[in-house]
This record gives C-alpha cells, structure tokens and sequence, in this order.
C-alpha cells in the first residue's frame, strides 16, 4: 500500500516552519480519472488563509479549532483542490497552495508522560523556570502547561512569538512569569536563548531537529533526544538524554548538585586539616626552641597519604543532603571554594582541631614535668614523654579528622537528618584509619620509624573526646544558621 501511495505522487512540498503546513501533489486514480490533485495539511490559520470560504464559515472554522485546542488537542486543518486534466504540475509551492477547499479538522492528542507533572514541581521547588517554546497553537500550548503545571506557582503568559518585538521579549523575560511561546519557528528558540543569556540567565534548551541545532549549541546546556533527535542535534548538544523523558533532565540536575556538593566536602575536608598541622610548627618556630616540635614529618606524611584518604574519598560518594532540590540555583560566578568554606575550614573546623591537639601535646608534656626550654632529645629524661607527647598530637589529628569527615557531611542539614550509617564508605574510611593510626602506635616496628609510643589511657580517654568536640561545634553553626534561615512563624 505504501509503495502504491508513493507511485502516485507527482511533486512533495515539505513542511515549512515559517509557513506552517506542507503539500503533496499526487494523482487522483479514484474513479478511473487521470487528474492531479493537491493535498495541504497545516496550522488551520494558515490553510483557511489559502481557502476558498465565507468569512462567516472561517470565522465558525477558527472556532472549532480553538474550542480542540483549548482541550489540548493539536489541531490541523486538511484541504485539497484538484488540477485541470491537462494542466502542468505547479513548480512553486505559492501557486500549489492556493485557492485550496476545506476538507475539515483533525485533532491529535499526545498526552504527557505521568513523570513530567511531578518533574515540573521539582523544577519549581528548586528555583528554575520552564518556559515551552513550541509550534502549536497558543491554546494548546496552554492546555499542555496546565497539565503539567507550568506556571501553578508564578502563572504563564502565551505570547505568539512572531508578534514579539525585542523590546516585548525583555519584558517578558524579566517577568516572573513562565511563558508559552506558541506558533515558534526555529529562530524564535535562538532569539530567546540569546535574550535569556543577556539577562545573566543561565539557559537550557531542548530540540531534536536539525533547525534547533543553532539554539541547542547557543544554550549554556543544549538537551538533546537521543532517541528521536537528529544527529546534528546531538552534536550541538551537551547533553542528550536516551530516554527522552524530561524527567530525567531533573534527575540530571540534582546529581549536578550532588556532586558539586560533594567536591565542597571533599574540599573542606581536606583544607580544615591544614591549620592543625601547621600550628605545632609555627608554635616551634615562634618560641625559638622553648617548645619541642609537637608532630614530626614523618607523622605529617602518615596524616596526609594515609589516614585521611579514605575518608576524604567517600565523601565524593556522599548521599544528596536532605533540601538539595529546594535550594535556589547558585549564582553562575559562584565558585567551588567560597569565602564561607575558607572560614568554616580554618577559623572553625581548623582552629577548633589545633587548640585541642595542642591540648593534648601540652598535657603529656607537664603530666612529666617538663618546662619551656627542657631537652628532650635522645638520651635525656624527658624523651620517652615528648614521644608520647608527638604521639598524642599525632592521635588527636586524628581523631579530630573523624569529627571533621561527620561535620563536612552536611552544609544545612543536621547529621541526624543524614544519618550516621547513610555513607558506609565513610564509616570503613574511619575504621581504616583508626586501625592505620593505632598500628603506627603500638607496632614496635612502626614505633622506631614514625617516633611514636604507647599511649596511656588516661591519654586515650581525652583524644577519644575530641571527634565529638569537632563536629558538635560545627552542628552548633548548622543549626544556628538554620535558625537564622527559618521564616517567623505566622500570626
């Protein structure tokens, strides 16, 4: 039947964006004549345009298809006209397109996937708009949106995009409305990808087709279908989704997020270490000797590529914080360290950890007698305790890095929130550097080569305080901050 359908056509006029329908000359077998006939399928505007009929039958016509639109149906208008017997096939699709007969309406319905009402509403609580930039008639446009409940939260505008003016477009766009661009063309997508980056916004644009190439590529993120996209499609995109589920463009942002999250951990981790490593030199330096190196180098190199490693790792396979998707978009210049994570590294996470290493350095020190400027090198009194006294530095680094592998968890939420087992990557972390720190304590091979020495109890029993202090000083700045945050209750 196919192959019988395609004999019979004389010349094809493809769809035209601009114009909005497309025509098929083909020949009229049906009742044995040898006539040429012209089929025309379109936007009904721009076929009634092209009709022979009464302004009063138009008019009734418009409204039909309004009233299909509205029930979100994309409607299309069906004419046709027959040629003279010995007339030549039209050569410009204008004189093909002409003088044409209605033939009548046909609406189709392409429902929305069930996901996609659920995705919007994602899309709202984390701050986003989504303004549909389509072909359709306005009506069915909106009918769509509704559906699926673009503008519920800020309202929708329909604009007829090839009305616009530049000077309407900003207007809308600075609007807090989601909009409805209806009967756009190809152009149309690039214009408003160019308008929405001129006002500092950052844009994502969806296509398939070959004509959406330009604006997929202009978009700081071109989506792409995978499945039924085209390959010039693919190729101006930065992401294309296999599915071509518009869900999964959410799902894609809240890993975006996740893993920028996590890279801030990672990175607080591991800058919040650097401040308790550095005091004991500079509290060396600075008293001129008076006070005996508290952490060796050798120790320092165990810290940074053994103990904190694992830790530092799994927290790059953290879980989404509780409100990842609620949090308003970051700004575009916002970069991964911030002025708030420097602070938060070294004037709290880190100041907290040196002061209590110190601590525990300076406790062994006196519990032995020691006085500023006391030798403790080899062969003097006082050496077995500046080992221990090393070693409880040594220690407490360390269990301050747990307190501080907890509190980087989370920037907003509170760890009960998280839940302590919810990472247990970051739990084998620990218990591997537990494991790592008491072997380099208690081995006597070990011992000699890291200048480190058995702990006292009494010694153990403060270091093992110090995880608790760590992370419980910065759940007191999360929730602080939360309160800070949280809106007045109402009245």
């Amino acid at each position: 039947m196919l192959a019988d359908r395609d004999a019979r056509i004389v010349k094809l006029f493809r769809f035209d964006a601009r114009l909005r329908l497309m025509s098929v000359i083909t020949w009229d077998t049906a009742g044995g004549g040898g006539r040429m006939r012209i089929n025309v399928k379109g936007a009904p505007e721009a076929i009634l345009r092209r009709c022979v009929l009464p302004e009063d039958e138009r008019a009734a016509v418009l409204a039909a298809a309004d009233r299909l639109a509205r029930r979100g149906l994309r409607v299309l208008a069906i004419a046709a006209r027959e040629l003279p017997a010995d007339a030549a096939p039209p050569v410009r699709r204008e004189d093909a397109e002409t003088g044409l007969h209605l033939i009548g309406l046909t609406g189709l319905y392409d429902p929305p996937r069930p996901e996609v009402a659920e995705a919007v509403r994602r899309c709202h609580t984390a701050g986003l708009r989504i303004h549909i930039v389509t072909g359709d008639d306005g009506a069915t446009a909106a009918a769509v949106a509704a559906q699926v409940g673009i503008g519920a939260r800020r309202r929708h505008v329909v604009a007829e995009a090839e009305r616009l003016t530049d000077r309407h477009l900003d207007e809308l766009l600075t609007d807090d409305a989601e909009i409805v661009f209806a009967r756009s063309s190809p152009e149309t997508k690039l214009k408003i990808a160019d308008a929405l980056r001129a006002h500092g916004q950052v844009v994502a644009m969806t296509g398939d087709g070959v004509n959406d190439a330009p604006a997929l590529h202009r978009a700081h993120i071109g989506v792409a279908m995978g499945r039924s996209g085209t390959d010039v499609a693919r190729e101006a995109s930065t992401m294309v989704l296999t599915d071509d589920d518009f869900a999964t463009i959410v799902t894609a942002i809240e890993s975006g997020r996740r893993v920028y999250d996590n890279v801030r951990k990672f990175i607080l981790y591991i800058f919040a270490h650097a401040v308790p490593e550095i005091v004991p030199f500079l509290v060396f330096a600075l008293s001129g000797g008076l006070i005996p190196l508290p952490l060796t180098v050798l120790q320092i190199l165990a810290i940074d590529l053994g103990t904190e490693t694992l830790p530092a790792l799994a927290l790059g396979r953290e879980p989404a914080e509780p409100g990842l998707m609620s949090r308003p978009p970051r700004p575009a210049s916002q970069g991964v360290i911030s002025r708030a994570m420097l602070v938060r590294a070294w004037a709290q996470l880190g100041l907290v950890s040196a002061a209590l290493v110190m601590a525990a350095f300076f406790y062994v020190l006196w519990r032995a007698g020691w006085h500023p400027g006391d030798p403790t090198g080899p062969g003097h009194p006082l050496h077995h305790a500046y080992l221990t006294a090393t070693t409880a530095t040594f220690a407490g680094l360390v269990t301050c890095q747990v307190g501080t592998a907890f509190a980087a968890r989370t920037d907003h939420a509170s760890l009960h929130e998280v839940g302590l087992t919810s990472n247990p990557l970051l739990l084998g972390g620990i218990v591997f550097e537990l494991v790592f720190t008491a072997a380099l304590i208690y081995v006597p091979v070990l011992q000699d080569l890291f200048g480190t020495a058995a702990l006292p109890i009494d010694v153990l029993a403060i270091i093992a305080v110090f995880p608790f202090i760590v992370w419980g000083t910065d759940e007191l700045r999360r929730w602080a901050v939360r309160r800070h945050a949280a809106p007045p209750p109402a009245t």
